[in-house]
């Protein structure tokens, strides 16, 4: 007969514990907030508008087929550092007309010089494209088909340990949560399924935009899910009325 472990409700922890788990919690908290923050100063405006839309989703895993690498990145995320909308302009008409080394050295090359290689030069030491010069230029004026596959891995395998990993940490204080079983069974494998979906969901999109959508639900029910592992434990440590119970 296998005998069921009974656990120390969360309101009946010592201080100590209560403050390690609290702590553990609000910085986890936060730092899914910064995560959120993140992703909208770098996808918010991929489709030329500002906020966060499951276009903007699209374009970075599908790319913008229509235009170039260049093209979506000074209509995205560069386009702040662009003096004006004229320049930004110019380049795109450039782009749009056959990209010749003449008018680029004429037109092009001024604007980037005075806006951009202060960080898209050899010298600036960061793994961005160089677009100090034509054939730098080239590589990026090339039809943009979003985020490569070679990335879509690299980013995987550190979201699926380091993701991983948190929600172990955290599902490992939620266990001891007031939760009626089935319902804090769903909600400490919903992460996990929610990850996994998400993840996948980005390689169909780079296939298909369509899935973009899988991303963005995906993507609230890990946030759901997360929320309710971090408040309700610190509710039930710190605020639960004593005698009152959630199951």
């Amino acid at each position: 007969m296998v005998k069921e472990i009974v656990t120390v409700p969360l309101r009946q922890r010592s201080t100590n514990e209560k403050i390690l788990f609290s702590g553990f919690l609000m910085l986890v908290g936060v730092g899914y907030l910064m995560a959120l923050t993140l992703i909208y100063f770098t996808d918010s405006k991929l489709d030329g508008n500002p906020g966060i839309s499951v276009q903007d989703i699209a374009d970075n895993y599908y790319g913008n087929r229509s235009g170039t690498r260049l093209e979506a990145a000074i209509r995205g995320p560069m386009a702040p550092q662009l003096k004006s909308l004229e320049e930004r302009n110019i380049i795109v008409d450039w782009l749009k007309s056959g990209e010749t080394r003449n008018q680029f050295q004429k037109v092009v090359q001024p604007i980037l010089q005075k806006d951009c290689l202060q960080c898209h030069s050899p010298t600036s030491g960061l793994n961005i494209p160089d677009l100090s010069s034509y054939q730098g230029v080239m590589k990026v004026a090339q039809v943009d088909t979003g985020t490569s596959v070679a990335t879509l891995v690299k980013l995987s395998h550190i979201h699926l340990f380091g993701i991983g990993l948190l929600l172990l940490s955290v599902g490992m204080i939620f266990r001891h949560a007031e939760l009626h079983p089935t319902l804090k069974n769903s909600i400490t494998v919903a992460p996990f399924i929610a990850v996994f979906v998400d993840i996948l969901a980005w390689y169909l999109t780079k296939w298909d935009p369509v899935y973009a959508y899988t991303v963005v639900v995906a993507g609230a029910l890990l946030g759901l899910a997360l929320a309710i592992q971090i408040l309700l434990p610190l509710w039930q440590m710190w605020f639960q009325p004593r005698g009152m119970k959630t199951h």
